[in-house]
């Protein structure tokens, strides 16, 4: 089963269209709701990976981890929490963490004011400023006009769940040995960069820029994410017999 986790300011039905197009060949795609974890009380990034883990290994023996931008980061987390649990993992336009704490402590800053706009101020204006970062530019996204009901969990994930708050782990990434593939898109510079930076450190990790494409790869491209996909998924794993 495919474990597919959004990203920030997202919700499940972001997977829905991709769910659809995998199903025939690889079967289920669970589409996990990020903010359950963080509706009755605060969560660390690191009791997230183990929590995840827990649950999904009492339910499936061989999970596939999918992760898109912080969820791709939450993603890291969890197969460091049971790097032999894991069959293999996809990531998209994700960061392992900030080297320095300067960048650490501007990032908490950040992300601080974010979480103040998403629980006090106008929802439509916190998606409207939170859509117009360049780095989210292109590629249509379901409607967030209902996630106002999540708030609460949405500005609690931008302190807890804060790139500012996650430590390097790219040193770590060797202790992953299932198959990673690490999706970029090709005029998202700066993910890209990272990307070329992390996945060498990975011991079956594979990088795939997507061309003339940004930060948002399934929803800009989805034709080419869900090719990319099945080409890795049927190279590493037989999930449909």
């Amino acid at each position: 089963m495919i474990w597919a986790l959004h990203g920030a300011v997202g919700s499940t039905a972001d997977w829905r269209d991709f769910a659809q197009e995998m199903r025939a060949s690889h079967g289920e795609v669970r589409r996990l709701d990020l903010w359950r974890f963080l509706d009755c009380c605060p969560m660390p990034l690191t009791k997230f990976g183990d929590t995840l883990a827990e649950e999904i290994v009492r339910v499936d023996p061989e999970p596939v981890l999918l992760g898109y931008s912080m969820g791709g980061r939450l993603a890291l987390h969890a197969l460091l929490a049971r790097p032999d649990l894991w069959k293999a993992a996809i990531i998209v336009s994700a960061h392992p963490g900030l080297k320095e704490e300067g960048d650490r402590v501007a990032r908490r800053e950040k992300d601080a004011e974010w979480s103040a706009l998403a629980l006090k101020g106008e929802w439509v204006d916190f998606l409207e400023q939170w859509n117009s970062q360049g780095v989210l530019q292109g590629g249509g996204m379901p409607d967030r006009t209902p996630l106002k009901n999540r708030r609460a969990s949405i500005a609690r994930s931008f302190v807890d769940w804060s790139l500012g708050k996650q430590e390097n782990l790219t040193p770590r990434l060797h202790k992953v040995p299932c198959p990673v593939l690490w999706l970029t898109g090709e005029n998202d510079e700066k993910f890209t960069g990272v990307a070329e930076s992390a996945v060498p450190h990975l011991p079956r990790g594979e990088h795939q820029i997507i061309a003339d494409c940004g930060h948002r790869v399934p929803w800009e491209k989805p034709v080419e994410f869900a090719e990319e996909c099945h080409r890795f998924l049927s190279k590493h794993l037989k999930l449909n017999t």
